[in-house]
């Protein structure tokens, strides 16, 4: 009720300051303990971790877990925060977001602005969050490619005592040849190293934190067998289908429907779910899967459901249907 008399104010500044003034407004909201969510306990169990709902924040909201506490306080099943990087990086230059409201979606470069791995830590050592929190890595732009998988052992380190799960992200648009790592040996040896350190702190540290992938829906059917072989190979313990797109099918025509960057919203759901579908065909229950993308309603994220996912996560739906997007889809999955 309340984001529908405030959309239109945040829709009247440009998307980036939209953003942060709805970060800043929510903060403020939760302090003032005028964040009361009705939704329904829905427990699932997946990757060996209960979720109190199986609806969930999808990472690129709360980039640096600046916010984690106001942003629980909606009725989330668990929050991603990130994408992170080991040292803090600006990013794309700016206009670097854009609304296409006649399609309810959204096209974003922004490049994997954050303030670094430390400052993260220090944010969620700093929140009083006791949920399920996933953390989402990945590489900084002045890292080569080849070099990639330092920058997500770097990142795997220092968070892997504040996460609940830690997600790859090895499919975000505009860091330049990112999702080269999705092929071939360049992701055999990332999740190959991964894999070890992770087992490796898990002895260090005594407890298990699992290791997440997320994929593109730009994929085709070769690369998701490969991706799907090397996810039973590694023992990966969860994928995420799906990220943003670099199609424009739904947004031809539109203004900004031609600006580069990812694409997310509505018109990747389609895209999104039948990669999902996909996966789930392969993968067969040995490995859980997060379905997100384009969910906008209740009955998407049941769709998601019957292609696969155990989860799902929500962003740019709820920029256009606001936070009542959580209850109704935790109403409608079963």
């Amino acid at each position: 009720m309340l984001y529908s008399i405030a959309r239109p104010l945040l829709f009247s500044l440009a998307p980036e300051r939209a953003h942060e003034l709805t970060l800043s407004m929510l903060k403020s909201a939760h302090k003032m303990g005028v964040i009361r969510p009705q939704v329904p306990v829905k427990p699932v169990t997946c990757m060996g971790i209960e979720f109190p709902n199986p609806v969930g924040l999808a990472a690129g909201l709360d980039k640096n877990g600046a916010y984690i506490d106001a942003l629980a306080a909606l009725g989330f099943g668990f929050i991603e925060i990130g994408t992170i990087t080991p040292k803090p990086q600006e990013g794309n230059p700016k206009p670097r977001l854009f609304r296409i409201p006649q399609a309810k979606a959204i096209i974003n470069r922004m490049g994997f602005n954050n303030d670094g791995v430390d400052q993260l830590v220090a944010n969620v050592k700093a929140s009083k969050f006791k949920g399920i929190l996933g953390i989402n890595i990945g590489k900084n732009a002045s890292t080569a490619v080849e070099d990639a998988v330092s920058d997500y052992v770097i990142c795997l380190e220092k968070v892997y005592n504040y996460a609940s799960y830690i997600t790859v992200n090895i499919s975000s648009p505009n860091t330049k040849n990112l999702r080269s790592l999705q092929t071939g040996h360049a992701l055999t040896e990332l999740l190959e190293t991964l894999k070890k350190r992770q087992l490796e702190l898990a002895e260090e540290f005594q407890h298990y934190v699992p290791l997440v992938l997320k994929v593109a829906p730009d994929l085709e059917p070769t690369d998701i067998e490969f991706i799907a072989s090397q996810l039973k190979q590694f023992k990966i313990d969860g994928l995420i289908v799906t990220n943003t797109t670099l199609s424009r099918e739904g947004v031809e025509g539109l203004p900004f429907g031609e600006e580069a960057g990812g694409l997310s919203g509505a018109p990747v759901f389609e895209k999104s779910t039948a990669c999902l579908a996909a996966f789930a065909k392969l993968l067969k229950d040995e490995i859980p899967l997060i379905g997100v993308g384009g969910i906008l309603s209740g009955e998407q994220a049941v769709a998601k459901q019957n292609a696969g996912a155990s989860l799902v996560q929500i962003y740019s739906g709820m920029i256009y249907t606001g936070p009542d997007l959580i209850k109704d889809c935790v109403h409608a999955m079963t």
